[in-house]
């Protein structure tokens, strides 16, 4: 693929898809502030389980509602008050799971952090260790979890570097970034495209998301006909 051709490509991407989630919640990852960080830790639990991204948004918008945002607030509000506020934002189907994970991830996030993710991230020896770490605070906390939730930190927090999603991956050798499946590789092949082109204020971050879009809402629905990117794509569904 022509040089030109490819940052095209990686400017019409971020355009389109690049938009972090955490941005379209209005958390301020930015500021790396330890309540903004749960924030988006609670947002990232809730798109991790097999619901809608829609829902996901919709419940994380009544926990903000009703204030309970931080460890301490899910301790308080119990049981019963988690599957009340799941239920309001559509979760019905995740409701009673979900608020007995919670539970359990804010208690331990209490008890080995002090609440803070950002003391968790400083323990961390290295990033698959970080990735460890998460994962142990509970059930409720997988590897697809994990990989939301760092994505977004990957530009702000030293050791998080969680690897390309398959949903990513899928888009990535769809438009020629990468010729890989292993997830290390295609994370070394996508840092390498980027550095090379990368897209003036743009950030890694938006490029990883945007290719996770697109390979979620677009190449794995196999919607190629109407797909904005259908003329680009080297691998037709």
């Amino acid at each position: 693929m022509e040089l030109k051709k490819k940052r095209k490509i990686i400017s019409l991407l971020i355009d389109e898809f690049g938009t972090p989630y955490s941005e379209l919640l209005g958390i301020k990852l930015s500021s790396k502030e330890s309540d903004e960080i749960f924030k988006w830790f609670l947002a990232s639990i809730l798109f991790g389980a097999r619901i809608s991204e829609s829902i996901a948004i919709k419940t994380y918008k009544e926990f903000e509602r009703e204030k309970v945002l931080s460890p301490e607030k899910i301790m308080d509000t119990g049981w019963d008050g988690l599957v009340k506020i799941l239920d309001e934002g559509g979760y019905v189907r995740y409701d009673f799971k979900t608020a007995t994970k919670l539970l359990e991830i804010a208690g331990n996030l209490i008890k080995k952090y002090r609440g803070d993710l950002n003391l968790l991230h400083s323990k961390a020896k290295d990033a698959r260790d970080l990735e460890k770490k998460l994962i142990n605070l509970g059930k409720g906390v997988g590897q697809v979890t994990v990989a939301i939730f760092l994505r977004e930190l990957r530009d702000l927090w030293e050791r998080a570097d969680p690897l390309p999603t398959a949903l990513t991956i899928e888009a990535a050798n769809a438009l020629g970034f990468t010729k890989e499946n292993n997830g290390e590789k295609v994370l070394q092949d996508l840092k390498s495209v980027w550095n090379k082109f990368k897209i003036g204020e743009k950030s890694f971050t938006q490029f990883e998301t945007a290719l996770l879009r697109l390979g979620k809402d677009w190449c794995r629905k196999r919607k190629c006909q109407k797909c904005f990117f259908s003329s680009y794509c080297q691998k037709q569904f």
